[in-house]
């Protein structure tokens, strides 16, 4: 399947393999409807593109299922969800499935990396023109007086966690300490924490003026956004070890614990795998191609 950027994250099939063509006919046999579990932010291309192109040359009904991604794993943890396919960005979500027992190797299919979104309808829009051009500093403008800035809730979805992850590698390398706080008001600020599936239909309608985002979601809703260096944007292998792994931060979860954070590991695409899904029959995807 063809890259949705040139690296980094890597958009995980588990449970079955969607969009590889070695599935697609056993999953068609297998029932007629196809439950997609997904990454809110996967909102548009799953249910606008993949979803009903997958129904009609299968002859299935496609239904999708779009939230935080942890919090969907840990509903399909506990029985509470059903799905034949899951598909979240970061590696995490995956893992409570694995542990739980209910996947095998998951199969990573597209890659995306961090991108900070704005709305054409802002009346900051000039000062995100700017940014994105690279003629002001785009931080700087995250921090102008009356802007509203929108993200998912950090202890139940990975991008929520890596908007803070970016935000805490962008005040070390531009050496702007405190930057995080200041543009994020603290990692878990209600004022900012919106659901990963409304978050960039806040933005479109003009309700938010800029909200964290991956570039696949940004580029599938046609909205404008400001690229971040590699340094940044969690999307370079290179960088991993040595870079992204020195930030963390501590959030309290849903349950009330207290967790510390590090960065998931940086994926490439192209594994195999296979999984089990809900009906009981096992599909065997075929590799990605680069």
């Amino acid at each position: 399947m063809a890259c949705l950027a040139r690296r980094s994250f890597v958009v995980l099939a588990a449970l079955t393999g969607l969009m590889f063509p070695a599935c697609v006919q056993s999953v068609a046999q297998a029932a007629d409807v196809l439950r997609v579990a997904y990454a809110g932010s996967m909102g548009a291309v799953m249910d606008q593109f993949i979803g009903p192109a997958f129904a009609k040359a299968n002859g299935v009904e496609y239904q999708g299922i779009g939230q935080g991604s942890l919090g969907l794993a840990r509903q399909l943890e506990g029985k509470l969800l059903q799905a034949d396919v899951f598909l979240p960005i970061t590696p995490g979500p995956i893992n409570i499935l694995k542990k739980a027992g209910l996947i095998g190797t998951a199969a990573p299919v597209a890659s995306t990396q961090m991108v900070i979104a704005y709305s054409p309808k802002s009346k900051f829009v000039a000062d995100f023109e700017a940014a994105a051009q690279g003629k002001k500093n785009w931080y700087e403008v995250l921090q102008t007086d009356g802007l509203r800035f929108g993200r998912t809730d950090p202890a139940t979805d990975p991008q929520g966690q890596n908007i803070i992850f970016a935000m805490l590698l962008a005040q070390n390398f531009y050496k702007q300490p405190g930057l995080a706080d200041k543009i994020l008001g603290g990692y878990q600020n209600p004022q900012q924490i919106f659901a990963e599936p409304s978050l960039l239909s806040r933005l479109e309608a003009g309700q938010i003026d800029v909200a964290s985002g991956y570039l696949s979601a940004a580029t599938s809703h046609h909205l404008p956004f400001i690229s971040l260096p590699d340094e940044i944007n969690l999307s370079n292998p290179d960088m991993d070890a040595k870079w992204y792994k020195t930030v963390q931060f501590t959030i309290t979860l849903p349950n009330g614990k207290e967790s510390t954070l590090s960065t998931q590991r940086v994926l490439r695409r192209g594994a195999q795998g296979h999984q089990t899904a809900r009906h009981g029959r096992e599909f065997r995807p075929v590799p990605a191609k680069p």
